[in-house]
């Protein structure tokens, strides 16, 4: 079976073109968080489909400002409910690349099993072929999911990576790109070391990979600077991404500034400091700095 093409315009714009990709792909677990953050608190909605009409409200917000744009942002991640709705009148994802120059991405993964070896896998994602072929008729890009590192131990990394790659397999076949995102808790006991294994084993993996077979990564922001300097120099890469991980946007800035090849791809550090409360000017406004600040630390870098 032939692997359908991908979209060559926005695979060149996510290798090459300078800036970050926004996360905005908060699922049930973590919208109402992302919408307390927002100024909309939980009694604000009494059923789900009311709580993700208004997270759907503050994405459109942030979507249509002009401050989200492709000349500083070069990707977008979506929860699926917002692949599903409009913008403007126009699909989410076709709003984010028709008009805004931004590549769309779907979050795919159902959330986290429980802890075992000193990480947390992936749930199991029933559905996932469904899901892949309604994206790819929904004119998306790629595909992320997470996994969660606590420890420094080696055979849960190695499970953690199994498992990235193996799912990762199966959306490069139904013709999309996935980002692969082990995340390392900035909590672990043994982060460097953490980080250093992730590393090797996600290097091993890669070397596996069909010269036509690509990924992005999406890692947490490391302790040795530079560290994942072979990841963004290898052929089956897209581009390394970092997430905030809990950190401050401003520390997460400062961290990415000491990474020459990793641009962020951060959802709460982006979203720092907006409020429903807003007038469109000010959310314009405060949005326009984290931006531009985001960008800054994606594309100048501060090599000691």
């Amino acid at each position: 079976m032939k692997t359908p093409e991908l979209n060559n315009e926005q695979l060149q714009t996510m290798k090459t073109r300078p800036g970050f990709v926004a996360a905005l792909d908060q699922s049930g677990g973590s919208t109402p968080k992302a919408l307390a953050a927002y100024g909309i608190p939980p009694d604000s909605w009494s059923n789900d489909d009311q709580m993700f009409t208004l997270v759907h409200q503050m994405r459109t917000r942030i979507m249509t400002s002009p401050a989200f744009n492709g000349d500083r942002i070069v990707g977008a991640i979506l929860f699926e409910g917002t692949m599903d709705r409009n913008v403007n009148g126009k699909p989410s994802a076709d709003y984010l690349w028709e008009v805004k120059r931004i590549v769309p991405f779907l979050k795919v993964d159902k959330g986290l099993a429980e802890e075992k070896n000193g990480v947390q896998l992936m749930k199991p994602i029933p559905g996932l072929a469904t899901l892949l072929n309604k994206a790819k008729s929904s004119r998306i890009f790629g595909t992320k999911m997470r996994s969660f590192i606590h420890q420094a131990d080696a055979d849960g990394i190695r499970q953690i990576v199994a498992q990235q790659f193996q799912l990762g397999s199966q959306i490069i076949a139904a013709g999309l790109v996935p980002i692969l995102e082990p995340e390392v808790s900035i909590k672990c006991p043994e982060k460097a070391k953490a980080e250093e294994l992730l590393t090797a084993v996600i290097l091993e993996e890669l070397n596996k990979l069909a010269a036509d077979e690509l990924v992005l990564l999406k890692l947490t922001l490391p302790e040795k600077n530079n560290l994942y300097s072979e990841l963004v120099a290898h052929p089956s890469v897209v581009r390394v991404l970092a997430l905030s991980g809990g950190y401050s946007r401003e520390e997460a800035n400062d961290r990415l500034r000491r990474n020459p090849g990793v641009i962020a791809s951060f959802s709460r550090a982006l979203l720092e400091g907006l409020s429903a409360g807003q007038s469109d000017s000010e959310f314009d406004a405060v949005l326009g700095d984290a931006v531009e600040s985001i960008f800054e630390a994606s594309t100048m870098k501060n090599i000691k």
